[in-house]
Formats: C-alpha cells, structure tokens, sequence
C-alpha cells in the first residue's frame, strides 16, 4: 500500500506528465527505486535522493515529508520559489520586484 510519501510523488509526477524512467533518469535514480518510493513502504528512502526528486517535481522536501497534510502544494512552490530567489544576484532580483509592482499596479 503506497504511503503519503508515495502518493505525493505519484501525484506530482504525474501532474508533470513524467513516467517513471523519465523521473529517475531526472534524479539519477533507478526506476525500481521510484516504483518502490510510489508504491511500497521503504525503510530508509535516502534524504538526498527525496532532495533530488522534490526538486525535480518542483516541490520542497519538506511538503513530500508532511504527513499531517499541514503543507498544501501552493505553499510548497512558493517556498522553492524563495529559495531560489534568495540565491539570485542583486540585479535579478531588482528585475523581479519591478515585475511584481508591476503586476500589482495593474490590478
């Protein structure tokens, strides 16, 4: 019986229109590794590979973790979306914000 872990990766895989070789060839897995992750109840699934995959599913590792269902999916993107905001150069950023007012001005 496939746990949550298991159910949220299948989802988001899925939602990504991704199959199971396409999403361990992403993450340097085995396609029997992510059946197994989809699927069964591994003992020790590798906190970097679920790094890996979370990554590739546009996810955090923290919202694949969740089992209370206290993390929605939204919130998970825009937490990788910050993380990768806080890594970009000054200048990228500045762009960014110009964006957003800009959005938010039309509104």
């Amino acid at each position: 019986m496939p746990t949550i872990l298991g159910s949220k990766i299948r989802r988001l895989r899925t939602e990504k229109k991704l199959s199971l070789d396409q999403l361990a060839e992403l993450t340097g897995s085995s396609k029997s590794y992510i059946w197994e992750l989809e699927n069964k109840n591994p003992p020790r699934p590798s906190a970097a590979k679920l790094a890996e995959i979370a990554n590739k599913l546009d996810t955090t590792l923290e919202f694949l973790l969740d089992s209370g269902g206290e993390i929605s999916t939204e919130d998970a993107t825009d937490a990788k979306f910050y993380r990768q905001y806080r890594q970009m150069d000054p200048s990228t950023k500045a762009k960014i914000r110009q964006m957003v007012k800009l959005w938010s001005d039309d509104t």
